[in-house]
């Protein structure tokens, strides 16, 4: 569990995150139609929001206003959303649950639920060109390239492709891609929001590419050692898909080592951003590492 002073900080931060949805929701469906339903579906489905959690962390500690971080919260949530919507669709991962409820292809057929991604994914960076002009021109530049061919759908592009003989470095690139490219753009964007540029940007990026790291080796620790109603997904899914996992390649032992030596760098990386023992992205990284143990 939790400690007490990051579950309230968490709290706040989905509270944070479901205002920047519902202000932002009209971008994805303007108007009621099914398209409108299934994307409503899938954004509004419990979810832990750790990307926008992590857009306000970084604005907040860098003494940003948090309405600043609003639009790229919601266009972070918007954008990973649309990933596991078609990283669900039986041409990929072929799964019927997500976020501890059927999926959006499930519910609303596969040619909605591509429709329907493709609507969170646009209505992104629409969203992101609603802040303030230098913020969303830099904004928009961060999200893209973490989302698109040197980024996320590599990393997709990857994980379908890779050898279950694949070694460690390759599992290690491939998570740098597929997951932790988007956790570090929204520590990112965070920071952006806080109007911070230079340095404090470039050690915002560091924390979120470590925070990557270590999230994706707890994710595939978890997908063999978590239950069902604590993942909200499927567990096992990655060893009946045969894919190159973190665990796979380096044992249960191995992940475990790739997470706590990601942890350290995130630690390393908060300490210049001012972010003490008690603030809550240190706190983050201390739960996250505490449950691959």
């Amino acid at each position: 569990m939790a400690p007490r002073e990051l579950e309230l900080w968490l709290a706040h931060a989905r509270g944070f995150a479901e205002r920047a949805l519902a202000l932002h929701f009209p971008r994805c469906a303007p108007s009621s139609s099914p398209l409108a339903e299934a994307v409503r579906y899938a954004l509004f489905a419990p979810g832990k929001r750790l990307r926008p959690s992590l857009v306000l962390l970084l604005c907040e500690g860098l003494g940003g206003d948090p309405e600043r971080a609003l639009a790229p919260a919601a266009a972070v949530e918007m954008l990973h959303t649309y990933s596991l919507v078609h990283d669900d669709l039986p041409c990929m991962d072929d799964d019927a649950l997500r976020r501890g409820q059927p999926t959006c292809h499930v519910v609303f057929g596969e040619a909605l639920a591509l429709l329907a991604g493709d609507a969170l994914l646009t209505a992104a960076f629409e969203t992101l060109a609603s802040a303030p002009a230098e913020q969303a021109q830099a904004s928009v530049a961060v999200l893209a390239r973490a989302a698109g061919p040197e980024g996320m759908v590599l990393g997709q592009v990857l994980d379908l492709s890779l050898a279950k003989s694949a070694s460690e470095r390759d599992v290690l690139a491939m998570h740098a891609l597929k997951t932790g490219a988007l956790i570090r753009a929204s520590c990112e964007l965070g920071a952006l929001a806080a109007g911070a540029w230079g340095p404090e940007r470039a050690r915002a990026a560091e924390f979120g590419a470590a925070l990557g790291v270590l999230f994706q080796a707890v994710d595939d620790i978890l997908d063999v050692v978590g239950a069902r109603e604590e993942l909200g997904k499927t567990p096992g899914k990655d060893a009946k898909l045969e894919r190159a996992t973190l665990v796979r390649v380096a044992g249960l032992d191995g992940a475990r080592r790739v997470a706590t030596a990601a942890a350290e760098r995130a630690w390393a990386a908060a300490g210049p951003l001012g972010f003490g023992a008690s603030h809550p992205g240190v706190l983050l990284v201390e739960h996250l590492l505490t449950r691959t143990r």
